[in-house]
C-alpha cells in the first residue's frame, strides 16, 4: 500500500520520479530514492529468504544494514542488504521465497 497523502499534513509528499521494477518476475512501480525494503513491505513481502540452517523466515529486521536479514538478488547479484539499496529504473529483484502468503 503505497501513502499518497497524509492526514493532517498540510504539504504534499515530495517524491523522485515514479519508475518500473520488477519483483520476482512481477513488474511494479516504484519512485527513485526509495529503499529496496520499502518497496518489498508495500507489495507485502515480508519473508525475503529462509535460514540454511534450520529453514526459518528472515525479512527486514534491523532496517539499518547490520544484521543481514533482509538479503535479496538485485540484476543477479546475490546477497544485497535491501534495508541498503536504493530502487533504480529497470531494476529486477528477486527473493528466496517467490510465492508469499
Amino acid at each position: 500500500m503505497r501513502i499518497e497523502n497524509k492526514p493532517g499534513y498540510d504539504r504534499k509528499l515530495q517524491r523522485g520520479k515514479r519508475i518500473q521494477i520488477t519483483v520476482n518476475q512481477k513488474s511494479i512501480f516504484a519512485y527513485e530514492g526509495e529503499l529496496l525494503s520499502t518497496i518489498l513491505h508495500c507489495e507485502g513481502i515480508r519473508v525475503l529468504q529462509r535460514k540454511h540452517r534450520n529453514g526459518k523466515a528472515s525479512g527486514i529486521y534491523c532496517g539499518m544494514g547490520i544484521c543481514y536479514e533482509c538479503l535479496v538478488k538485485v540484476n543477479g547479484v546475490p546477497s544485497i542488504r535491501a534495508c541498503q539499496t536504493q530502487v533504480v529504473e529497470g531494476m529486477v529483484i528477486s527473493t528466496d521465497i517467490v510465492e508469499q502468503s
